[in-house]
């Protein structure tokens, strides 16, 4: 009984630290995708105008969802939805993977909107 648990815990663990290290995007190929973000989002995600959301250090599972949002209608913004129709799933992932591994800079923007 005590090797049958171990064996569940280990594979639990497993489990839980494949998610991270096998996730869907790349950011290098997030990179290459980013042209239209950088003029509202900037080159890294920090964007320097507060109209637009901070996207550098967010969760690229919440970047994804809200560019799939964007992308169905679910989230009401022309502009975004016309950004993110040009996107396929991969593209998604991998720009979501590249935004959240860029490091937030928070500096002079405390009180930048976060979302849509």
């Amino acid at each position: 009984m005590t090797r049958g648990f171990s064996l569940i815990a280990i594979g639990a663990l497993l489990a839980l630290t494949a998610t991270q290290t096998f996730a869907a995007g790349d950011p290098a190929r997030g990179k290459t995708k980013i042209a239209t973000c950088v003029a509202c989002h900037g080159t890294d995600g920090n964007s320097v105008d507060p109209q637009y959301p901070r996207l550098a250090g967010q969760y690229a599972d919440y970047l994804a969802q809200a560019l799939h949002e964007y992308k169905d209608g679910r989230r009401g913004n022309a502009i975004m939805k016309g950004f993110a129709a040009t996107l396929s799933d991969q593209d998604i992932d991998d720009v979501s993977a590249y935004f959240s591994s860029m490091p937030s800079k928070l500096s002079g923007l405390e009180g930048h909107v976060q979302g849509d």
